[in-house]
């Protein structure tokens, strides 16, 4: 079959998902394996060797992600039940003042985002929006821009959440230095955007609290700053140890040993999110009164939403598995070979593509993950490279939400935004997380 073919297939799988998903209000676990099996039988797989990939792709994606992920989920339902995440909040807000506190809900996002869904953490954190907006009399839009713009830039960019996850362990990128490179592009396209846009849309779209949505943060004790953020940094220090570890054993810095082993897989993402869950469960539950049926219907409750995730991303694991051996993924890489197109801005553009269409970030970036897999492959990229293909992928995934993303319609409807007040301010943001958070990967390029 000749390469023009193969890439008519491909073409056509993806406006097939498209149209199932969007159209047809198809689920994107049941849309995915069908696109599969289209892709498959299309490239003139035998029904035995398809069936073979399907579940190959499948086992093989879910052996790392679905621990990753219910483990995380688990976690941040002990920081939701807990209140660190308004903990972190208020002390920030502390320290940093009422006058610096868009940098502050910034900074919040950015932390909360690491253990705890997108939508888990605005919800979460919305009683502290109200509140700086009745104290300060400023419109609710200047508190929420920033805090969205830390919890989207984290989520997309940072694992264990799943999107980057998933991304990952397609690519085969290492979690270390996707979590390194993430804080490195991340942060500071934080810091960026979500003041400055705080500023702007805060003064341009003026929504306040009315009396009867004033949302009081309670009289909970709340754990302290210092002990949430030593929680939430563990995992992320002991993943970033053993690839820094790892990375001086291959290139000869250090010798291996029994430390350097211990190092290696306490740092192992299944280990680093094993250890801070039972951390979490007991500092963050046990110590606070929960009993051991509470902590057993909170960890259950936890595994709910990621159930989802964790499907979607298998069957992202068998689209890429099927493109792998049917031969597309080598006719597409021959094919990139003789492009002009960058890796980095062609992973932005297909992610970017898919997110507009259909609306799911995490849809997105696993069919893009998917189709550049084997596409990839042969150009022997290093980790640091490999990873910030991963970053790219993050970073179209984010770009433009609008009526097609569920995240859209909750923003509006916790701040009491119109469609056009939504606009403005839910999709500028995402879009400008998407546009900076590309620039800053292209300027990382450079120096690796």
């Amino acid at each position: 079959m000749t390469t023009s073919y193969l890439l008519f297939i491909v073409i056509i799988s993806i406006a097939m998902l498209l149209v199932l998903v969007i159209r047809f209000k198809l689920n994107a676990f049941i849309a995915l394996l069908l696109v599969s099996v289209f892709a498959g039988l299309g490239a003139g797989m035998d029904l035995q060797t398809l069936l073979k990939s399907i579940q190959n792709g499948m086992g093989g994606i879910l052996g790392f992600v679905a621990i990753v992920v219910g483990l995380g989920s688990i976690f941040g339902e002990m920081l939701d039940y807990s209140g660190g995440a308004k903990a972190l909040a208020i002390d920030l807000i502390r320290r940093f003042g009422y006058k610096r506190s868009s940098w502050a809900m910034s900074l919040t996002g950015f932390l909360v985002a690491i253990p705890v869904f997108f939508d888990v953490g605005f919800i979460i954190l919305v009683p502290v929006i109200y509140s700086l907006s009745r104290e300060t009399g400023k419109s609710l839009t200047y508190y929420a821009v920033p805090l969205l713009a830390g919890l989207a830039v984290t989520h997309a960019f940072i694992p264990p959440t799943p999107g980057p996850v998933a991304v990952a362990e397609i690519l085969n990128a290492d979690l270390g230095w996707v979590i390194g490179l993430g804080v490195i592009v991340g942060l500071p396209v934080t810091l960026l955007i979500g003041p400055l846009l705080g500023r702007i849309i805060g003064a341009r779209v003026l929504v306040f609290p009315k009396k009867s949505d004033l949302v009081e943060l309670g009289n909970k004790e709340l754990p302290s700053f210092t002990s949430v953020f030593l929680i939430i940094s563990l995992p992320i220090a002991l993943i970033v140890l053993s690839s820094v570890v790892t990375l001086a054993i291959a290139h000869g810095s250090i010798g291996a040993s029994a430390i350097t082993n211990i190092i290696v897989f306490m740092g192992h993402p299944f280990v680093a999110l094993m250890l801070v869950t039972l951390v979490s469960l007991y500092y963050l539950g046990a110590k606070r009164g929960a009993s051991r049926d509470d902590l057993l219907r909170m960890s259950t409750k936890a595994l709910g939403p990621a159930g989802i995730i964790i499907l979607i991303t298998g069957a992202g694991g068998v689209f890429k598995q099927v493109l792998v051996d049917s031969g597309i993924g080598n006719s597409l890489a021959e094919a990139l070979s003789g492009t002009s197109l960058p890796v980095l801005l062609l992973a932005y553009v297909i992610a970017g593509v898919v997110r507009v269409t259909q609306g799911s970030a995490t849809v997105a970036m696993i069919t893009a993950a998917g189709l550049l897999s084997p596409m990839i492959a042969p150009m022997e990229l290093t980790a640091p490279q490999t990873a910030l293909v991963v970053l790219s992928i993050a970073a179209g995934a984010t770009m433009l939400a609008h009526v097609n993303d569920s995240g859209f319609w909750m923003v509006g409807k916790y701040l009491g935004l119109t469609e056009k007040q939504t606009l403005q301010t839910w999709t500028t943001t995402s879009t400008a997380i998407s546009v900076v958070g590309l620039v800053f990967i292209l300027l990382v390029n450079l120096f690796i």
